[in-house]
C-alpha cells in the first residue's frame, strides 16, 4: 500500500508500547481489506498532550492501553455507556473531531466465550479483580452469567464483586470453586514468567470452559493444567484479536478480517519465541 495524504493514521498508545502486538495485527487487517490506514506504537508519558495530538494531527482511531485506560476518560469528549460502566476506555473514535471512548475488552472476551459456551446462566469465575477482570465481569454480567469474582486481595476483590453485584471467593478458598467457566484475567504465566499458575491445578475439571488472557506463551501452564484434567480451552490470542476486530469496525465500518488479524499476530508469536 503506498501511503500518501489520503493515508488514515491510527495508533497504540501506552507505556511501554514497543512489545505490543496491535501494529501487526492492524496493519494486516487494513492490508487485507483495502482499507488506506497505517497503524503506529506511540510510547505515551502524559495523556493530556496525547489527547491534544489525536485532534490536532487528525488521528482517526486510537487503541489505549496500560497505564492509561482510565486516566485518558477525562480528556474524551463522549463515553459508550458500557465503557462508562467500566470504568476503563480501550478504544478512541475520532469523528470530525469529537472524541468517543469504547472498551471492547469487553466485547473480546465475551465473543471469544460465546464460541464454545452459552453464558446465560453459567457459573463463570473470574481471577483477578483489574481492568480486564472489570472488563470481563460486566460483559459476562450482560450476557446473564453469574460472575463470582476470585482474588487474592479480599478487598479489591470485594469491592469489584460489589460493583458487578456478584460474589466473591477469597484465592485462598478456591478449592470451594464450583464454575462452569473459568477466566484467568491476571498477567500470572505471562512470559518470561511462563511457568506462573494463577491458581491450583486441583481446580480444573472435565467439562469445565477455562479461557486466559495471557497470550505470550500461547499456551500458558493455565491452560497445559486445564487441558491436562480434560478442560475444554480458549488460549488469549482469541480475545485479543476479536477485541481487535471490534476496534478496527468501530473505526472503519468495515467487517474485520478476523482470520488475517489473527495470523499477523501468529506470525510476530512465532517470530519472536513467545510460544
Amino acid at each position: 500500500m503506498q501511503i500518501d495524504n489520503n493515508t488514515k493514521l491510527f495508533g497504540v498508545f501506552g507505556n511501554p508500547v514497543a512489545h505490543s502486538l496491535s501494529p501487526a495485527m492492524h496493519n494486516r487487517a487494513f492490508a487485507a481489506t483495502g482499507y488506506k490506514g497505517v497503524y503506529l506504537p506511540f510510547h505515551i508519558e502524559k495523556i493530556e498532550p496525547a489527547i491534544a495530538a489525536i485532534r490536532t494531527l487528525g488521528i482517526r482511531g486510537v487503541s489505549v492501553t496500560l497505564p492509561h485506560k482510565v486516566t485518558i476518560m477525562e480528556g474524551l469528549d463522549r463515553l459508550d455507556p458500557l465503557a462508562g460502566r467500566i470504568g476503563a476506555v480501550n478504544t478512541i473514535v475520532n469523528t470530525d473531531g469529537v472524541l468517543t471512548g469504547y472498551n471492547t475488552d469487553c466485547f473480546g472476551a465475551v465473543s471469544a466465550l460465546e464460541q464454545y459456551s452459552d453464558i446465560k446462566g453459567k457459573d463463570v469465575a473470574i481471577i483477578g479483580a483489574g481492568g480486564a477482570a472489570r472488563a470481563i465481569g460486566w460483559g459476562v454480567s450482560d450476557a446473564g452469567g453469574k460472575v463470582v469474582v476470585v482474588n487474592r486481595s479480599v478487598e479489591k476483590g470485594e469491592q469489584l464483586a460489589d460493583d458487578l453485584n456478584a460474589a466473591f471467593l477469597a484465592l485462598d478458598r478456591i478449592d470451594e470453586l464450583e464454575a462452569d467457566i473459568l477466566v484467568n484475567a491476571t498477567p500470572v504465566g505471562m512470559h518470561p514468567n511462563s511457568g506462573g499458575l494463577p491458581v491450583p491445578a486441583g481446580v480444573f475439571r472435565p467439562g469445565m470452559l477455562a479461557m486466559d488472557i495471557v497470550y505470550t506463551p500461547l499456551k500458558t501452564e493455565f491452560l497445559k493444567q486445564a487441558q491436562s484434567a480434560r478442560s475444554r480451552i480458549i488460549d488469549g490470542l482469541t480475545m485479543f484479536v476479536l477485541q481487535g476486530a471490534r476496534q478496527f469496525e468501530l473505526w472503519t465500518g468495515l467487517d474485520a478480517p478476523i482470520d488475517a488479524m489473527r495470523e499477523a499476530v501468529l506470525e510476530k508469536i512465532n517470530y519472536s519465541g513467545d510460544h
